[in-house]
């Protein structure tokens, strides 16, 4: 990946965060978007995203994150200066739920330190 594309991927991040932090649908929880993977043609973008809850919370909140997408692309068009707005498709990124389940087992696995 080019430094051009890691610098569009952030930037893109970056907006989706914050613009999904101000959507009122009630369906989105508590999501983090987690990374950006732009087209080099710039016509379509997967955001990756963490929800907070169980299996049905996300998704409901996949689901309004598919219904908002129109919104957010507006948003993407307003805030960046980019050849080609990219169209946008919601994936759940299991890896922070991964990452608290090893966690989870390497402190059920580690004998107590007093010192």
């Amino acid at each position: 990946m080019t430094e051009r594309m890691r610098k569009v991927n952030e930037a893109v991040r970056e907006v989706l965060s914050e613009a999904i932090g101000g959507l009122l649908d009630p369906r989105i929880g508590f999501v983090t978007v987690t990374g950006v993977e732009t087209s080099p043609d710039l016509r379509h973008a997967r955001v990756f995203v963490s929800v907070l809850g169980n299996e049905r919370k996300r998704e409901r909140t996949l689901e309004g994150l598919a219904s908002a997408h129109g919104v957010l692309q507006a948003k993407l068009a307003d805030q960046l200066r980019m050849k080609r707005t990219p169209q946008l498709a919601f994936e759940y990124d299991p890896s922070v739920e991964r990452g608290v389940q090893m966690s989870q087992l390497i402190d059920e696995l580690a004998p107590d330190d007093p010192t």
